[in-house]
C-alpha cells in the first residue's frame, strides 16, 4: 500500500486539533474513520461531502466500552485493516483543589476517558490493527502535564494524573508490542487554542491546524530510532515522561 494511501482512525475528530489531523490526512491522499462525539457538530458532515469515499463518520465516546465495540463494528464492516490508530480525544477536567471530594469524583471521570479510553481502543481494534500488510501505527496524544520528573501545574491534577496515567499506558503497550511490529508515537501537541473548556479558548501560542501540521508527519513517518519510545512535542522537543 501506498504512503499516502492509510487507512487512519482518529478519536475526538469533532474538532480542534481532531479535526485538523482528520482534513491533513485527507488532504494527502489517506482513507480516515473519525470518531464523533458530539453529532450536533456539524463541521466533519460538511467535510464527509468534501471528501465522498474517503473519510467516514464513527458515533464513539472512549469512555464508554460498548460505544468502542460498536465503532469496531462499523469499522470493521468498511475496512479489513487500520494503519494508523489516533488516539487524540481527551477532557480537561474541573479545575480545583486535589483534597476536594468533589475533584477525586471528577478524576474517575477524566481517568476513564483519558487513560483507559485509549487502552481500550487499542486492544479492541486489535484485529484490525495487527495485519501482515498494515502500518502497525499507534498515536497519542499526551501532554506535558503528564511528565512526573518536570511537575508545575498547581490545578487541574485530575488531567495531569490521566495524562501520566497514560504515559504509563503507552509505555505498557510500548513494552508488549514493538517486538509484534508495532511502531508508537506519543505526542504533546503544545500550547493549543482548543475547545477543552468547551467553547474556542483565546488562550494558547498556536493554532490546532499548526500543531497538526507537525503531528501528521510526526504519525506518518518513519523514525531514525523506532526502538526507543520518547514524548515528543510539535517543536521536536523530547519531554522526560
Amino acid at each position: 500500500m501506498s504512503d499516502l494511501n492509510r487507512v487512519v482512525l482518529i478519536t475526538g475528530a469533532d474538532r480542534g486539533l481532531g479535526f485538523a489531523l482528520t482534513k491533513d490526512f485527507l488532504n494527502r491522499g489517506d482513507t480516515v474513520f473519525a470518531g464523533q462525539y458530539m453529532e450536533e457538530w456539524q463541521e466533519l458532515k460538511e467535510l464527509q461531502r468534501q471528501f465522498e469515499g474517503k473519510l467516514y463518520l464513527v458515533p464513539l465516546d472512549i469512555s464508554d466500552r460498548d460505544s468502542i465495540k460498536n465503532a469496531y463494528k462499523l469499522v470493521a464492516g468498511q475496512t479489513d485493516h487500520v494503519d494508523i490508530l489516533v488516539n487524540n480525544a481527551g477532557i480537561s477536567g474541573k479545575f480545583s483543589n486535589i483534597v476536594d471530594e468533589e475533584s477525586v469524583l471528577d478524576g474517575v471521570r477524566v481517568f476513564k476517558t483519558n487513560c483507559m479510553g485509549p487502552l481500550t481502543m487499542v486492544r479492541t481494534f486489535f484485529p484490525l490493527l495487527n495485519k501482515k500488510d498494515a502500518l502497525k501505527r499507534l498515536c497519542f496524544v499526551s501532554s506535558e502535564a503528564g511528565s512526573i520528573s518536570v511537575c508545575h501545574r498547581e490545578d487541574g491534577f485530575p488531567y495531569t494524573m490521566s495524562k501520566a496515567g497514560l504515559n504509563m499506558t503507552v509505555r505498557l503497550l510500548f513494552e508488549e508490542l514493538y517486538q509484534e511490529g508495532f511502531t508508537f508515537r506519543l505526542y504533546h501537541p503544545g500550547w493549543m487554542r482548543t475547545y477543552m473548556q468547551g467553547t474556542k479558548s483565546t488562550m494558547g501560542k498556536i493554532e490546532p491546524e499548526e500543531s497538526s501540521a507537525k503531528a501528521m508527519v510526526f504519525f506518518s513517518e518513519p523514525q531514525k530510532h523506532e526502538d526507543v519510545l520518547r514524548l515528543i512535542d510539535n517543536e521536536g522537543t523530547v519531554w522526560p515522561f
